[in-house]
């Protein structure tokens, strides 16, 4: 059967006044080209509501009780990987047949979302609790403090990857059009090793590292660029310089060439990306880079220095400005990986 037009408030209104002065259903019918019963329903709801207008509809019922919806939850909020076709099996042997579809929307309705889990660093008790301690111990150094510190790191950038942005705007049938596509090769194409610095005052040095890096190349590398990137980012005397705990950082040699140039060292928790403001400028430039499109490695290389030098000294700054909120985040998590 056809659904019918709804019926505008005007007429519905008509309807009511006729049915006020007398007329009959059958006569209001005839004058507003109407059905009877159409008529009817209309003055028995004004008789009953006192309006015309539109009632609030129950909708249908849901396919899932109230209980059901602690149920499921419950469960996902205990093992966040349960997957939908596991709750249909719960609810089925409660009784209750629903689609994976419904587990969605009724999860979506309860604030939670299906999400691809983000990879982090595996941290084990010792990782969390040196995080901790790192984090309360610098909570109340002052920021001018965060701001005498070179922070270094190093980075692969892929010619053709992940580095690149994987979602397009574009019509139908428009897949294929060069704008809208991600060229590959075999093999990923190459890739550059990148070591680089920065303060809140700008990008330091960035340099390409041509070969496996190992503790004696480490040190060539401070050695060749980090005095430099100090005396051009201008730093106050006694700066402080940052690395991860990499077995090259971390190396006998390694600490006894800093010890005998007089370079201070914050002390690092492993497993602490999160806690280096290095990975939002990598991030940066990354991006910076795959919307060059570079087309060979030489062209990677070349794209690479011209975008970190382009990268804004007030982006540096906000970095490092903002530390307290990473060590706030880190002790808010119990030690756990943060947002950053």
């Amino acid at each position: 059967m056809a659904k019918t037009k709804e019926l505008s408030k005007d007429t519905r209104n008509k309807i009511v006044d006729l049915h006020q002065v007398g007329k009959t259903e059958s006569a209001i019918g005839k004058q507003l080209g109407l059905k009877k019963s159409t008529v009817g329903a209309i003055i028995r709801k004004w008789k009953t509501y006192k309006t015309t207008d539109n009632l609030p509809r129950s909708g249908a019922p849901r396919k899932i009780s109230p209980r059901g919806v602690k149920m499921i939850t419950r469960t996902v909020s205990k093992n966040p990987r349960t997957t939908r076709g596991d709750l249909v099996n719960d609810l089925q042997r409660a009784g209750t047949k629903v689609t994976k579809p419904t587990i969605s929307n009724t999860l979506r309705r309860q604030g939670l979302k299906s999400c691809s889990a983000r990879r982090v660093p595996l941290l084990k008790p010792v990782h969390v609790q040196a995080r901790l301690k790192f984090a309360r111990e610098h909570l109340d150094d002052p920021d001018e403090d965060w701001e005498n510190v070179i922070w270094s790191d190093e980075t692969k950038i892929e010619l053709f990857g992940k580095n690149s942005t994987r979602r397009v705007w574009r019509t139908k049938n428009a897949e294929l059009h060069p704008k809208n596509t991600i060229p590959t090769v075999k093999h990923g194409g190459g890739n550059i090793m990148l070591w680089g610095c920065f303060s809140a005052k700008g990008p330091g040095r960035l340099i390409r590292v041509k070969e496996r890096m190992n503790g004696a190349m480490y040190r060539e590398i401070l050695s060749e660029n980090l005095l430099p990137s100090a005396r051009a980012l201008k730093m106050k005397h006694g700066w402080v310089f940052q690395h991860d705990n990499d077995p090259k950082h971390t190396a006998r040699a390694t600490k006894e060439w800093l010890r005998k140039k007089h370079f201070k060292v914050l002390e690092w928790p492993s497993q602490s990306p999160d806690l280096n403001p290095i990975e939002n400028l990598w991030r940066e430039l990354k991006v910076r880079v795959a919307q060059r499109q570079p087309q060979n490695i030489t062209a990677l290389e070349e794209i690479c220095m011209e975008e970190w030098a382009k990268i804004p000294a007030t982006v540096c700054e906000n970095l490092v400005k903002t530390y307290i909120k990473r060590l706030t985040s880190v002790i808010a998590n119990k030690g756990y990986i943060t947002k950053y």
